[in-house]
């Protein structure tokens, strides 16, 4: 993001906030806003749609800036809260200005997408999708490619990398995936918010990667399920960690969640990616929001638990309209019980 960007932003959560003088302070509305990762964008945005028709007096608004700088903005006290696919560690979260509390809110899977003549279904290894995107394989008819896709008809076109920018949670997510399954690309790139790519064209949220990909032809790249559904971008299925081919589904995603749940009792931070089972897709996570564990305004902290508690109940009925995958009941108490926690 640029600086001048990303000074906008954080005058416009700081206004919203109540952190610089404001006309809003003068109302009893409150306005509560966050920021952070693309990938939860279309669900907190119909979450904050239908929570003002219903919880008069209440507003949310939710910017796009990337997981990593929504984390760093509320880590500093700059807006209510953050939100991203990057799980923080108990040191991460008392490094900043305030100490922070973290709870899911919904599964979410990183897919690959591409643009190809006819938009063939194409199955993808991880240790396929890291040779690509390190520029091993760089031409859609590679040997490699052909092996994984029998009887389809690839072109001879060379492949172009289209990938995310620094701080983004699907890049976490899609790194974690390949470092567990490519020596190479652990070795090399390893798992992170801000890889450093080896070639390459960079978007910034994911709307802008679909709309990079669909006009570039021989393009691919990554973004969760929800962007990916289109009828003019293709989108591959994933090789799990028993040796198929899964497309992301509610029901493939739910199922890594639930191969990981011993993980996860444990450590609600647990990576999701390359779970066991057979009906597992790969590239799982979860989204999770940010919050200062204490400091808010009595006001606000009532305005954001009531908020969240309701997206954590009633919302989960949106969550799965919109197709995304909605928390076990154990996994969305747990997160409740965060959330009520904070002061």
């Amino acid at each position: 993001m640029a600086p001048l960007e990303r000074t906008a932003c954080v005058l416009l959560l700081a206004a919203c906030t109540g952190t610089v003088s404001s006309p809003l302070a003068a109302q009893k509305a409150i306005s509560l806003v966050g920021s952070g990762s693309s990938v939860p964008s279309p669900l907190y945005n119909a979450w904050s749609e239908q929570y003002v028709k219903l919880k008069l007096g209440v507003q949310v608004r939710y910017l796009q800036l990337g997981a990593s700088e929504g984390v760093r903005q509320i880590s500093q006290g700059v807006g209510d809260f953050a939100a991203g696919e990057i799980p923080l560690t108990e040191t991460q979260m008392h490094m900043g200005k305030n100490p922070l509390v973290q709870f899911p809110t919904v599964l979410v899977a990183i897919v690959p997408i591409y643009k190809l003549p006819g938009e063939p279904e194409l199955r993808f290894s991880g240790e396929l999708l890291a040779d690509i995107f390190l520029g091993n394989v760089t031409n859609w008819r590679d040997a490699r490619i052909a092996k994984l896709n029998p009887g389809v008809e690839l072109p001879d076109l060379k492949i172009a990398v289209i990938h995310r920018s620094s701080g983004k949670g699907s890049n976490y997510i899609l790194t974690d995936f390949l470092s567990k399954v490519s020596p190479q690309w652990k070795s090399r790139i390893g798992k992170s918010a801000s890889p450093n790519w080896r070639l390459g064209e960079e978007t910034n949220r994911s709307e802008d990667m679909v709309g990079k990909v669909i006009v570039t032809p021989g393009a691919i790249g990554y973004v969760e399920l929800n962007y990916a559904q289109r009828k003019d971008l293709g989108s591959g299925s994933v090789q799990n960690s028993a040796g198929r081919f899964i497309r992301a589904t509610p029901e493939s995603i739910a199922a890594a969640c639930a191969a990981n749940d011993k993980a996860i009792q444990s450590d609600i931070g647990a990576s999701l990616t390359d779970a066991s089972g057979k009906d597992s897709y790969p590239v799982v996570s979860f989204t999770n929001v940010y919050l200062m564990a204490s400091g808010m305004e009595p006001a606000r902290s009532h305005a954001v638990k009531e908020f969240w508690n309701w997206a954590l109940t009633s919302g989960q009925e949106t969550a799965n309209s919109l197709g995304y995958t909605v928390l076990p009941a154990g996994i969305a108490a747990k997160a409740r019980e965060t959330l009520n926690s904070i002061q």
